[in-house]
């Protein structure tokens, strides 16, 4: 059995995962009540959360399993905050120095790559591996506060970068609207709610798109016409018409990323397509990418909401479907953190 921790960010995240039988539980310690406050996560906070919750969901985990079952202990190891890494880094290594037994270092962003595919684990354990290998080549959507980028997944499992963004992400773009908006923090799921009263037509908001010479993304041009826009109206207006900038606003964000993804889909023959990360629980995100896998006759796989944003179920699954296919690296005590670990190589 795999025993995960996860702590890259504000949630502090413990899982148990069995190869033949699935994820044995998952246990999450949620931040967002102790940083909206601030408006955004406190990493001295966050780090300080971690050290004290730990403990306690380990304790439910053995509540599930006894120690004696880990066979192996995976950890996020980047990307992230250093000092909330470092936290779940030290232990990992404590765990696994008393036990003996190994340590994985997994990606976190690789970790969301394979999140859609959990779902299909669980459905059948038995006969994942075939299953699996007849939706490669895939293509993911990656859409979270701090990342944004479409990749490939191939029959070896290697992951490449397809396009990234060129400076905000998705998630952050949406953040950033909402908090000029005036609402609360997360802002994503506040515009989301805003927006489903709104009209989609009524502002133009450029297209987050950076040059069409390239499939990269670019968010901050959207952020800075948003407040253009809201410095002509009145208080009074904005009040009145902030569904229809929610709406508008999230419709620039959606078509950008649904435009991109259409693009790399012509582009290759791909057999699966997916979509994971905290944005990836957007109903009109997730409606544009179904739409676009309906168009290709090939399935759509949506991480599951609990594997959206930071979680120890997509570390441990992670650490055992890459290292199936000798993707991981699994060096043991001497992992160090990698605040600014890639998703993939480009190419």
């Amino acid at each position: 059995m795999i025993l995960a921790l996860e702590s890259s960010c504000d949630e502090t995240a413990v899982a148990l995962f069995d190869p033949a039988h699935g994820l044995a539980g998952e246990w999450v310690h949620s931040q967002i009540a102790l940083h909206e406050v601030y408006g955004g996560v406190v990493p001295d906070l966050a780090s300080r959360e971690h050290l004290q919750h730990f403990a306690p969901l380990l304790a439910r985990a053995f509540a599930v399993a006894p120690a004696e079952r880990v066979t192996r202990i995976a950890v996020t190891q980047g990307p992230g905050l250093a000092a909330c890494l470092a936290m779940g880094l030290a232990a990992a290594k404590s765990l696994a120095l008393a036990w003996g037994v190994p340590v994985a270092g997994v990606n976190h962003l690789r970790a969301h790559a394979f999140s859609p595919f959990i779902g299909l684990h669980a459905h059948d354990p038995a006969d994942f591996e075939r299953a699996l290998a007849a939706l490669l080549p895939h293509v993911g959507l990656l859409v979270s506060g701090g990342n944004t980028a479409l990749f490939s997944i191939d029959r070896e499992r290697r992951i490449r970068l397809l396009a990234s963004t060129m400076d905000d992400a998705a998630g952050e773009a949406l953040d950033k609207g909402a908090k000029l908006l005036g609402l609360g923090y997360p802002g994503g799921p506040q515009v989301e709610r805003l927006a489903r009263a709104g009209d989609a037509k009524a502002f133009q908001f450029p297209k987050a798109v950076a040059q069409k010479s390239t499939l990269d993304f670019s968010f901050s041009g959207l952020k800075t016409s948003l407040r253009y826009t809201l410095e002509k109206m009145q208080p009074e207006e904005i009040e009145r018409r902030k569904a229809d900038l929610c709406a508008s606003y999230q419709h620039a964000v959606m078509d950008a990323l649904a435009r991109k993804t259409k693009l790399v889909l012509a582009a290759g023959d791909y057999r699966s397509i997916g979509l994971s990360g905290g944005v990836a629980n957007n109903q009109v995100l997730q409606t544009e990418v179904e739409k676009l896998a309906q168009a290709r006759r090939v399935p759509f796989l949506r991480a599951q909401p609990r594997h959206t944003g930071d979680n120890a179920g997509m570390i441990a699954f992670a650490a055992w479907a890459e290292r199936e296919a000798s993707g991981i690296d699994e060096r043991g005590y001497d992992l160090e953190i990698a605040p600014s670990l890639p998703l993939a190589a480009g190419g």
